[in-house]
């Protein structure tokens, strides 16, 4: 891991991390920014949620937004429109049950709507500074079984897994650390394993053809 993250600096960092830098890891926005980027690239999802945050940067303004609007703002997200709806349902959960602040734990975070096991442990790492969460996506996923890290189905599965053999002090880094390396070199389809620090040690499971 420390000659992965030593190979990252001259790459792109990921969208919620690099909105995090830019808005003083608001917990709200990081919050709001994780949901929008499921499914959806990074290039899009900062540009989609700069044009809402200009519209509307607190729970309070964003909730008195129709869903229209949101639609609107963050298109063309994927699924923008069920995203919009939930956007507008966590405003208002938040400042029916939480006076407008985004809450600290795992199970309040996931009651929220549209909120999954990945965007809450995103919102609590990057935003939260916690150093107890690992956040799984399909990057995470792919290269953790890839590697002969985990042997698991599902991302959820991984991350279970990864909090059993992966070492403590690495938990709040390895999304940052494998979605970049996984959107520039080990893709899902042909991998660049000619250009990846850690191939001598990388059993390559599951990969069929490497790229250029």
């Amino acid at each position: 891991m420390t000659h992965l993250g030593q190979a990252l600096p001259p790459l792109e960092e990921p969208a919620v991390e690099k909105l995090a830098e830019e808005e003083q890891s608001d917990p709200f926005k990081v919050l709001i920014a994780t949901l929008l980027s499921a499914r959806t690239r990074d290039p899009v999802t900062l540009e989609a949620s700069n044009r809402l945050f200009a519209r509307a940067a607190t729970p309070a303004e964003m909730a008195n937004l129709r869903v229209s609007t949101i639609e609107k703002l963050i298109y063309p997200v994927s699924f923008y429109r069920n995203k919009a709806r939930h956007v507008k349902a966590m405003c208002r959960q938040l400042l029916k049950r939480y006076r407008g602040r985004v809450p600290v734990t795992m199970e309040a975070l996931t009651a929220l709507p549209g909120v999954g096991r990945k965007t809450a442990n995103l919102t609590l790492i990057v935003a939260l500074k916690s150093p107890d969460n690992i956040c799984v996506d399909t990057h995470v996923h792919r290269i953790s079984n890839r590697l002969g890290w985990v042997e698991t189905s599902t991302p959820e599965e991984t991350e279970y897994a990864l909090y059993e053999v992966a070492a403590r002090r690495w938990w709040p880094l390895l999304n940052s650390y494998l979605v970049t390396w996984g959107q520039n070199v080990c893709r899902p389809l042909y991998p660049r394993c000619n250009h990846c620090i850690v191939a001598p040690a990388c059993p390559r499971l599951g990969v069929e053809k490497v790229g250029k």
